[in-house]
């Protein structure tokens, strides 16, 4: 079915009514103020987002460091310490810094109770200072532990040849710090020493006395301590004996707390969002807990040792290799020379031991020398492990090495580049709350001037090759080294043959034509 056309009427209201539109159209246009042109793009608009007013009292936001720009021969700025001293009414030593980056406390015991203080019980302090918290005032291990847990706080504890350590970090809320701190208390001055504990950790250490027999790096490193102290109290070793840990008993272990966690005994360190009184009301706290005692004299010096090697047959693929003499104590003025020296001779990669042992000639993964300074004349030694019939090339690399740093010192290059390390790495050492308590432990235990810190790095970047050279001069001395091995038997030293021989020991002459055999010599 066709449609009908559109009659000439229709058309001219069309027409008409189009004209309208049209003219409206161009008329609104008009009156329109006209608009920036759009985004090309696809979204949806975005809207317009206030800036709030920067408050000009305010430090301005600091531009961005690339490395580029970092001079590395300028030492990184140093964080400032605001240091604080006092002793308690019980003569317990503290040492205190505020840090209110945020909202905990980091506590340190310091007791001169470790190791050296055994006597002729060796394994007596590590077995006090494990015994702390498996009992005190009551609770047993578990309701301390749950104790500690609850309030969010923890609590360590070790012990080593010279000093026994406690800790505890809590928040500094009223509602966490003052339960934790009355807990930590408790543990440290109150111990149960309850004998279950007490048999169940005897018999964790005589299982590691078992272990350390399977170990050659144990049985190296007893030997080592053995030979160089010989009857001075670091040579035994702190986990004890089988024959010693079998003599202990509580009682031993409640008149040793008694007489080395008391006051007097003790270096307290805190750090932390507390102010002075608050740090001032916690020690006092602390210190009247703890029993009434001095401190403890300090472990005298050892006598230095004549050359000497000893040998431990072990059955393993390799020989254990330690090498090393007395070298100083903590106190000692020479220490920022050796501690710099050492940085080049053995301590990590690019040092002239591991350049020798490894990199040149492979006898080894890895080399390392340390000294380790404590109260009394602490130990120097250089460590590694090789093959069997390579430990005499080892040695001899070692020793040619050691001697010839003593002899000339580092080179000016080698000095710069390490003092850049050591002030690289410096401010490490103050990044958390619990570094710096430990660094205030240290200060305290050895007696070091409060600034410390400060003198050590002003110390290092004052020294000079003919310091460092100078100072391992006068503290390592080739006529008091020992070396110790631990592997398989070696073989005995070749003995050249005199080849110059008297007519009247020259062998006949032979009587026949058949060939005569030649014995090796």
């Amino acid at each position: 079915m066709s449609a009908k056309p559109m009659s000439p009427l229709r058309w001219i209201v069309a027409v008409a009514v189009l004209i309208l539109i049209v003219a409206v159209l161009i008329n609104e246009r008009n009156q329109t103020p006209s608009a920036p042109p759009a985004a090309t793009t696809d979204t949806a608009e975005t809207p317009a987002v206030s800036v709030p007013d920067v408050d000009p009292e305010l430090d301005p936001i600091p531009p961005l460091t690339t490395l580029q720009s970092i001079d590395r021969d300028k030492a990184p700025a140093r964080r400032v310490l605001d240091l604080q001293h006092w002793t308690t009414a019980e003569g317990a030593r503290v040492y205190f810094m505020q840090a209110t980056e945020l909202p905990m406390l980091d506590l340190q015991l310091l007791f001169a109770a470790g190791a050296s203080r055994d006597g002729e019980l060796p394994g007596l302090a590590t077995l006090v200072n494990g015994m702390l918290n498996e009992g005190a005032a009551g609770l047993d291990s578990g309701e301390i532990a749950a104790g500690f847990e609850n309030l969010g706080a923890e609590f360590e504890n070790s012990s080593h040849r010279d000093m026994a350590l406690v800790s505890v970090r809590s928040l500094t809320a009223a509602d966490k710090l003052d339960p934790a701190l009355d807990l930590f208390a408790q543990v440290v001055s109150q111990p149960d020493f309850p004998d279950n504990a007490y048999q169940r950790l005897r018999n964790q250490l005589l299982a590691g006395l078992q272990f350390r027999l399977q170990s050659p790096a144990a049985q190296a490193s007893e030997a080592f301590w053995s030979g160089l102290y010989g009857s001075h109290p670091y040579a035994s070793l702190p986990e004890g004996q089988p024959e010693s840990l079998a003599q202990i008993t509580p009682e031993h272990l409640r008149a040793f707390h008694e007489q080395y966690y008391s006051a007097g005994n003790a270096v307290i360190s805190l750090v932390g969002d507390v102010d002075r009184q608050q740090a001032e009301r916690i020690a006092a706290r602390l210190s009247s807990a703890l029993p009434e005692g001095p401190a403890a004299p300090a472990v005298t010096d050892p006598e230095p040792i004549q050359s000497e090697r000893k040998h431990v047959d072990f059955d393993s693929q390799q020989t254990h290799i330690m090498l090393g003499q007395l070298g100083v104590s903590r106190s000692a003025e020479d220490y920022p020379a050796l501690y710099v020296g050492n940085q080049i001779l053995g301590s990590g990669f690019g040092s002239r031991l591991m350049e020798e042992i490894r990199e040149t000639r492979g006898l080894s993964y890895s080399v390392s020398s340390s000294f380790s300074p404590m109260q009394a004349t602490g130990p120097f030694v250089i460590s590694m492990q090789t093959r069997t019939d390579q430990v005499e090339q080892a040695l001899e690399v070692i020793n040619t090495t050691l001697d010839g740093f003593i002899e000339e010192g580092p080179t000016e290059a080698e000095l710069i580049r390490s003092k850049r390390q050591i002030m690289g790495e410096f401010p490490l050492s103050t990044a958390s709350n619990s570094a710096i308590v430990s660094q205030l432990g240290m200060i305290g235990f050895y007696n070091l001037p409060l600034n410390h810190l400060q003198l050590f790095l002003d110390q290092v970047e004052k020294l000079t090759v003919e310091d460092v050279r100078s100072a391992f001069q006068r503290h390592l001395s080739k006529e008091q080294r020992l070396i110790v091995t631990v592997g398989q038997p070696l073989p005995e030293p070749e003995v050249e043959a005199d080849l110059e021989m008297s007519a009247e020991d020259a062998p006949a002459e032979p009587t026949s034509d058949a060939a005569t055999e030649v014995p090796e010599a």
